[in-house]
């Protein structure tokens, strides 16, 4: 066991366990964060997705000890109830989810996309969203709410 150090939303933390633990399970075990998800546990479906350092990363195959000293953001640290980013509150408006299990790789890999490229055509958004997977089939909701973000943060919101 060792003491891993690295930011969460903005505050410091430290974990101490094996430095191979798969950051999701010290988001959800030892910080109790319920937002990042373990949908497949291969990096392949999205839910467990967060920002490492502003980059959309999957969080269930990346080692604590790849983030030492680095600044992870989760969905709580997205936005908040009072002041949504503009993702969150387009999600809403546009009733995107079912199941909802899904809308954490959602929003974090779009505003991350947004972020590095916030004139993204509606291609450029498809192609970097799809390797998400959505079970209930909410991908013309999922579009139609991003591009009412990206309009918004065109605007003059925030990415």
């Amino acid at each position: 066991m060792s003491i891993t150090t690295f930011k969460v939303d903005g505050e410091l933390v430290e974990i101490d366990g094996d430095p191979q633990m798969p950051l999701l399970y010290a988001l959800r075990d030892e910080l109790g964060l319920n937002n990042p998800k373990f949908g497949c546990g291969l990096a392949q479906c999205g839910a467990c997705t967060v920002h490492l350092n502003g980059q959309a990363t999957r969080s269930c195959v990346l080692p604590i000890a790849a983030v030492a000293h680095q600044s992870i953001t989760t969905l709580k640290g997205l936005g908040t109830e009072a002041k949504p980013h503009p993702l969150q509150a387009a999600f809403v408006e546009e009733q995107v989810t079912q199941c909802g299990y899904c809308v954490n790789g959602w929003l974090m890999t779009a505003s991350a996309l947004l972020k590095k490229n916030p004139k993204a055509t509606e291609e450029q958004i498809k192609e970097g969203l799809k390797d998400l997977k959505c079970r209930c089939g909410s991908h013309v909701a999922i579009m139609r709410a991003i591009k009412r973000a990206q309009a918004q943060i065109l605007a003059g919101g925030v990415a």
